[in-house]
């Protein structure tokens, strides 16, 4: 698979996505086909109900996550893994939109504590 994917944004307290709003629907790459979110029912009940459900996909489901996950932070907020490529979405010249460049101004921001 190698689309642009519209997501969900599903939590915004981390370091990693505070520069987005709840809910709100971004456009980044995913370059993926063999590889998904995986997780026994006891899992992902425990991330649901935690809120560490991070980025979700809109519409289909590109490569059959579980409950359309697409990112996931640790209990603390201080790690994510999404499996979309917010890298390759930082600038229109090379992306199909800017949407993934807040991951990044996110993070800076919360590394000098604005």
């Amino acid at each position: 698979i190698c689309a642009d994917q519209p997501l969900k944004v599903e939590n915004t307290s981390t370091p990693w996505t505070r520069d987005y709003t709840q809910g709100e629907e971004i456009l980044l790459p995913i370059k993926n086909g063999e590889g998904s979110f995986q997780a026994s029912e006891e899992t992902l009940r425990e991330l649901e109900e935690e809120g560490r459900v991070v980025l979700r996909y809109v519409g289909k489901n590109p490569n059959g996550s579980k409950n359309g996950i697409a990112g996931i932070t640790n209990k603390r907020g201080n790690v994510v893994g999404v499996m979309p490529h917010p890298e390759q979405a930082i600038e229109f010249l090379t992306g199909p939109s800017e949407d993934g460049l807040r991951f990044f101004t996110s993070v800076l921001e919360a590394m000098v504590g604005r």
